[in-house]
């Protein structure tokens, strides 16, 4: 599906990280993908006012995505989670077309 999902945990911490930096509240959080990184591709996350002419627009436990076709196509299927573990906290992108990834879920290569 060209669907992203988003994990309750990971959409807590989208609306901390808003309320911290006082960001908007229509605000939606642009997910993306761009060269470089140790496996080729990496990953994009940041907050943006409105959506692009040709972006995708998903919306869950009530925070809006917005999704450029390029990227949408690297991450169908992607589930966006937030993790806190002893691995350092941050969010996770568990992408099923990542063939590979260089352990941090930063990057990866298709």
């Amino acid at each position: 599906s060209e669907e992203i999902l988003l994990t309750e945990k990971a959409a807590n911490q989208v609306k901390k990280l808003k309320a911290e930096n006082n960001i908007p509240e229509h605000h939606g959080l642009r997910l993306g993908v761009k060269g470089g990184g140790c496996s080729g591709m990496t990953y994009v996350l940041a907050f943006d006012e409105k959506p692009r002419e040709n972006d995708k627009i998903m919306e869950q436990h009530g925070i809006k995505m917005f999704v450029d076709p390029k990227s949408l196509f690297f991450l169908s299927g992607t589930v966006l989670d937030f993790s806190d573990g002893l691995n350092g906290k941050g969010f996770v992108f568990n992408n099923p077309q990542a063939t590979r990834t260089c352990g941090c879920g930063q990057s990866f290569g298709v």
